[in-house]
């Protein structure tokens, strides 16, 4: 069903989501390294509305369920050392410890078992690696009635709203928290850099 409401939502997608997210995604993109080279994979890549934000330093690996939301994402690539696959984020087909960061903007509260995402992105960094994620997510213990009241339907549609991240996180072991700030939406939407375990 998800993979079908983004293949209607491809065309509008950029014109709903570009403009009211770019300070919130390049706040989030601050976190990668500008100098270096890196295997990082984006998870969920995407129209690519991060792509115009990475350093062109790095090697990316861009994935999404959907081929026509990465229609758009191949032209804005075009700077970059940038591959593409079709991939579901929740079972990803990468051998273990592939790269040295993975990119999840947007994608673990749009997935119906988020912590299987982040599963898959820790299992295909090397230890000591990161995961950047910026997504919207509920504090622990808040009620948000109408959040969760709407989520069924609209996480059918396009993204949950009912996601909280450290319920997330306590379900994949060896990742711990570097930095956790908000972004945006008196704090809903937040950025959150991992680290993987090196033991």
């Amino acid at each position: 069903m998800l993979a079908y409401s983004y293949r209607l939502i491809a065309p509008i997608y950029d014109l709903v989501v570009a403009r009211a997210l770019d300070a919130a995604r390049r706040t989030s993109l601050e976190s990668i390294p500008r100098t270096g080279e890196l295997d990082i994979l984006v998870a969920g890549i995407g129209t690519g509305l991060d792509l115009p934000h990475l350093p062109a330093c790095h090697r990316y690996v861009g994935t999404d369920l959907v081929a026509a939301m990465m229609q758009p994402a191949r032209a804005r690539a075009a700077s970059l050392h940038c591959a593409f696959v079709r991939a579901d984020s929740m079972r990803l087909p990468f051998a273990a410890a592939s790269f040295d960061w993975a990119l999840l903007h947007l994608i673990v509260a749009v997935v119906p078992r988020p912590a299987e995402v982040l599963a898959e992105a820790a299992r295909v960094i090397r230890p000591g690696g990161r995961l950047l994620v910026m997504d919207k997510f509920l504090q622990p213990n808040k009620a948000a009635p109408l959040r969760r009241l709407l989520s069924p339907l609209v996480g059918r549609l396009a993204t949950r709203l009912d996601v909280v991240f450290e319920d997330t996180l306590a379900q994949v072991p060896g990742l711990r928290v570097v930095s956790d700030r908000p972004v945006l939406a008196s704090g809903w939407f937040r950025s959150i850099v991992l680290e993987k375990s090196s033991i």
